[in-house]
């Protein structure tokens, strides 16, 4: 059985960085805290998200049971997060990319007309053999946030001035994360290599948004016999393209974070359909109630292990 899954590992950085621990002992308890969650869970292949410094990220696989290799995107959000692997398999890097693919074109992010052409965090694919002979692809993305950051920079608010500027940094921040699902979209098409019947990908990571969302459906590709749907057992041409989310597999009321009370699933698996079969569970890895987090997440530093919790799934290999 091979086992993989993503977990956004919440504003991995060393102590005293801007956004990370204020002491080493609040940076060593995070830090155990993922390796003590990893180590339970023992992946084969991880894609993780907010990987802040690649220092704390080996300070975090020398606690780890076992050999593991690593791999992280070079395109990095204005904080320096970013999007990696750890895997106990050894992997290849098939491509890091954070461009918007044409004809889509920048998309507005700011009140004064900014606009980017690129990902907030790029995503990442790489090919690992789960045993001789077979080939799984898998990528990992983090979606732009639904959390907002009003302007200006440097001196970013968490909080908006009126309701007029929160609905316009909603709408941008929306613009942005369909943009990149479609980005993410384009990576699938091209690793799918024009028939997902034959080739087994996952695409994983912090979509930050439901399994219902539209930002999320884009990523699905065409409609039709998804995961407990009537016509789920049918074959039809969609096949070729279509990525499955395997939420519907999850136990009821399955949670990755808790926004403000709220529950929410916003971090997910997406698989072709020659990887379908192979699924036999899915699950997320909390042993304990995940914090109650609010609009503004300069209150999580410091705190121990994540917000998120990961989200797995066994696959018959």
């Amino acid at each position: 059985m091979t086992v993989i899954g993503t977990w956004n590992l919440e504003n991995l950085f060393r102590f005293g960085e801007k956004f990370g621990p204020k002491t080493k002992a609040e940076y060593e308890a995070k830090i155990k805290g993922i390796a003590a969650t990893v180590n339970r869970l023992s992946p084969d292949l991880l894609g993780i998200q907010e990987i802040g410094n690649l220092d704390a990220l080996a300070d975090v696989v020398g606690l780890l049971d076992g050999d593991w290799h690593t791999a992280h995107s070079r395109h990095a959000d204005p904080r320096g997060i970013f999007v990696g692997f750890l895997s106990r398999l050894p992997l290849t890097v098939v491509k890091d990319t954070a461009v918007l693919p044409k004809p889509l074109s920048s998309v507005q992010t700011e009140d004064d007309g900014s606009s980017s052409g690129t990902m907030s965090r790029g995503g990442l694919a790489v090919e690992v053999e789960p045993k001789p002979g077979h080939t799984l692809r898998v990528a990992v993305c983090h979606l732009k946030s639904k959390l907002l950051t009003f302007p200006p920079p440097p001196d970013a608010r968490h909080f908006p001035h009126d309701e007029g500027e929160r609905a316009r940094c909603t709408a941008y921040a929306l613009f942005r994360r369909g943009a990149e699902a479609v980005a993410m979209r384009h990576l699938a098409d091209e690793l799918l290599q024009g028939d997902g019947r034959k080739h087994d990908l996952a695409v994983l990571g912090d979509f930050n948004d439901g399994p219902t969302a539209a930002t999320t459906q884009i990523l699905y590709g065409p409609p039709g016999s998804h995961i407990g749907t009537g016509g789920f057992d049918r074959p039809d041409d969609g096949d070729r393209a279509r990525l499955w989310n395997l939420a519907p597999l999850i136990k009821k009321d399955a949670v990755s974070r808790v926004f403000e009370g709220q529950p929410e699933l916003i971090d997910h698996i997406l698989v072709s359909h020659a990887l379908l079969p192979r699924v036999k569970k899915v699950f997320t890895g909390a042993l304990e109630p995940l914090p109650d987090i609010t609009e503004d997440p300069a209150e999580r530093r410091g705190k121990p292990v994540s917000d998120h919790a990961p989200v797995l799934a066994e696959l018959a290999y």
